[in-house]
């Protein structure tokens, strides 16, 4: 190892020095800040081992990782679990080194099944790499409103104008409980284990003004939900749900149109409308609102070998899982899927 360079694991009180190296990084992105880590264990009790490299006492590089265990998914480390991205951040190729060092090693330590890192580009040039899988979606925004509804491609610009038109407005909320019950109805009807309702709550109480919550409402009541985060210039958009009626009241491109408003207002020249899986219809609605995808290079080390893993639902082996869930009563949805979705990671 390069003389004067160290690796420990981030300890609570050095919590602030790691931030401010992510907020300083130029690659880093929300996901890298130690909040997540705080929301992770929380919710979910999973261990983060979160990697610091320092160099004559400075930090030169992180990595965030995150041990998820499931009977149904594996045994797994993560950088980072329930996040987009992730990933090292180093600022020259010893701490590089050292960081894809320290996160195979404790790997094999764990003996987990595979070692993920969810990147924008590659890192670790002899690692197996799924590039077809995920495309992310992110532009700029600026201007006035009006300036803002004509960057979206006509055809959905019309929808947003329809919406617009109605009696739809929005609210902020400081905490979760209208948003939960529309995020809920969603992910089971699109067949997948929702998240405890716990883990939106430590989201919220973890990262305070940079976690907004936005609901859409009309005279009947909320009708559309939304989870973003803000980090610099930048807001991402995460958690959405709705009710049945909200696609016919255009309520998502309503809600998606005054985020970027809000945005705006609030400072922010980026937009990161978050990943979508290849082909599928959330990826066509962001092409269709004027994003280009650009895949996302997820990077394994197999310790075991075999082939990659695919948690995805389109895979054969959970298919079937997918189509019996989304039938589920939501009662039973709801109560069982926090059990089975903190494995997902």
């Amino acid at each position: 190892m390069t003389l004067g360079i160290a690796i420990e694991q981030l300890t609570a009180q050095k919590m602030p020095e790691w931030d401010a190296f992510v907020r300083q990084s130029p690659e880093a992105t929300f996901f890298h800040l130690s909040g997540w880590k705080t929301a992770i264990e929380q919710a979910f009790r999973h261990s983060c081992p979160y990697f610091v490299v320092r160099q004559n006492r400075d930090i030169v590089g992180v990595m965030p990782l995150s041990q998820v265990k499931s009977l149904l998914f594996g045994h797994h480390l993560s950088s980072t679990a329930f996040a987009v991205y992730g990933g090292p951040l180093a600022l020259n190729e010893d701490a590089a080194a050292a960081l894809s060092r320290a996160a195979v090693a404790m790997a094999d330590s764990l003996n987990v099944d595979f070692l993920e890192i969810r990147s924008i580009e590659c890192s670790q040039s002899d690692w197996e790499t799924r590039t077809d899988a995920h495309a992310t979606f992110r532009k700029s925004i600026a201007g006035n409103p009006e300036d803002l509804l004509k960057a979206i491609p006509r055809k959905q610009r019309a929808v947003v104008r329809k919406a617009l038109e109605r009696a739809l407005w929005i609210e902020l909320d400081d905490g979760i409980d209208r948003f939960y019950p529309l995020y809920a109805e969603s992910v089971r009807n699109l067949g997948t284990p929702v998240f405890a309702k716990g883990w939106f709550a430590a989201l919220k109480q973890v990262f305070g003004s940079a976690c907004e919550i936005a609901i859409v409402m009309t005279e009947d009541g909320p009708v559309a939900s939304l989870m973003s985060f803000y980090f610099r210039d930048e807001v991402l958009p995460y958690y959405a749900g709705g009710a049945p009626v909200a696609r016919r009241l255009g309520a998502h491109d309503f809600m998606y149109y005054d985020l970027m408003c809000r945005a705006v207002e609030r400072g922010c020249t980026s937009f990161d409308f978050g990943r979508s899986k290849t082909g599928s219809g959330p990826y066509a609605f962001k092409k269709n609102f004027g994003f280009e995808p650009q895949p996302l290079a997820y990077e394994y080390y197999l310790p075991k070998g075999g082939a990659l893993p695919d948690i995805s639902p389109n895979n054969p082996k959970f298919r079937w899982m997918t189509s019996l869930w989304s039938k589920l009563p939501l009662p039973v949805a709801n109560f069982v899927g926090p059990m089975v979705s903190r494995g997902l990671g």
